[in-house]
């Protein structure tokens, strides 16, 4: 496990890397991919040991008797998370934007409003509006530099079309572990109004050791009957390619209604995400994890100690993920000056605030997973775009 090593992924079909010139007119040959949420590492060694299993077995049908993959999966939420599942309870989707989606289609009608906390992960948004469901923004409250929830608001906010909320914990893009208290708020919240919760958990793993994330089941037994969650392999384990997600539900009727849309559809999961998800679900992938954290923690601190030595720029304090939420609000400067200085001066594509919902205009968000080498030569071109502000 090799965490400093530069990886050219141009000209591979990377869509982080080989599309920043066209979405961001940041020059290919020699641009940062920072937007993304994929690393620019190599998974475990036993995602490669599953490939070529399947490739010196050498026929690749249809993928049956899914017991040893639902066991790994059981088995992981058991250890990692203290989180008994059945394996009942577990659909397979292709990824958890796919998971969603079918959420928003199994679980409401056209019409629907859908409550997001924004700032919060673009493609939710995405989803509900081209199902013909409304969003219902309740935008996060910034309370010591740190996003905090804001109920009595958000009551004022619902109107009659409101049918579930989608929770993000940990939080993209500011990076928060929801408390325990947060999350019984939420959760009494969602009660009072009748409103299901679909709690996408992906980045449940990635979360650095001075902080504990609470699966939303064990946070708040009472609700698991209106409650549907989503893990996956994929953001922890670098294997967003694979495009295989976890849909968990424990109430049946919830269950049965999903296993019917899915049917309609006629939806089933690739052999080889199911066989790349069962490889690092276990004690090795566990390992190559734990050294991952410790890199990122690393990343963590060089990139936000260098944030805060430029005037004006604040890099909200990160509990989970490798993505930075950075605030350039009181540098004085536009959010399109700012833009322009990333994408154009430093040759970083990074992701638009603005796009993750109200409340993120004049941030961006910077991918840190890569190798620190690349990591500190974009903190260096950071520093230049921004260095008349000292």
């Amino acid at each position: 496990m090799n965490l400093d090593e530069v990886i050219d992924r141009r000209n591979t079909h990377s869509a982080k890397w080989d599309l920043i010139e066209k979405i961001y007119q940041v020059p290919k040959q020699d641009g940062i991919a920072m937007w993304v949420a994929d690393m620019d590492f190599r998974p475990p060694q036993a995602a490669y040991d599953a490939l070529e299993k399947m490739q010196n077995y050498g026929i690749f049908g249809y993928y049956g008797d899914d017991d040893s993959y639902h066991q790994a999966i059981i088995d992981w939420m058991h250890k990692r998370h203290g989180w008994s599942v059945k394996p009942h309870w577990i659909f397979s989707t292709h990824g958890l934007v796919n998971g969603t989606a079918l959420c928003v289609e199994t679980f409401s009608e056209p019409g629907d409003g859908v409550v997001l906390f924004t700032p919060v992960y673009h493609a939710f948004s995405r989803v509900i509006n081209a199902a013909d469901r409304h969003v219902i923004e309740c935008p996060l409250k910034l309370v010591e530099g740190i996003y905090k929830f804001d109920f009595q608001t958000y009551s004022q906010l619902l109107g009659n079309s409101a049918k579930m909320v989608i929770l993000c914990s940990p939080h993209n893009p500011g990076g928060r572990v929801w408390q325990h208290e947060e999350l019984k708020e939420l959760a009494d919240f969602c009660q009072q109004h009748n409103l299901l919760i679909v709690s996408d958990e992906i980045h449940h793993d990635l979360v650095f050791s001075d902080h504990q994330h609470i699966p939303m089941p064990l946070a708040v037994p009472s609700i698991r009957d209106r409650l549907i969650m989503l893990t996956a392999t994929t953001k922890t384990f670098n294997l967003a390619g694979a495009h295989i997600g976890n849909v968990i539900i424990e109430n049946p009727e919830l269950r049965a209604m999903f296993r019917k849309k899915m049917t309609a559809l006629g939806l089933t999961p690739n052999s080889f995400g199911l066989f790349l998800a069962e490889s690092v679900y276990s004690d090795a992938g566990a390992e190559w994890l734990d050294n991952l954290m410790q890199y990122l923690n690393q990343n963590r601190i060089e990139f936000d100690t260098a944030m805060k030595d430029i005037p004006g720029v604040n890099s909200m304090p990160l509990e989970a993920t490798y993505l930075a939420w950075v605030d350039f609000r009181e540098t004085g400067l536009s959010d399109e000056a700012v833009t322009k200085r990333l994408h154009h001066q430093a040759r970083l594509a990074t992701n638009l605030g603005a796009t993750f919902g109200n409340g993120g205009e004049n941030f961006h968000r910077f991918n840190f997973a890569t190798p620190r080498s690349v990591l500190r030569e974009a903190i260096e071109r950071i520093k230049v775009a921004f260095a008349d502000l000292s």
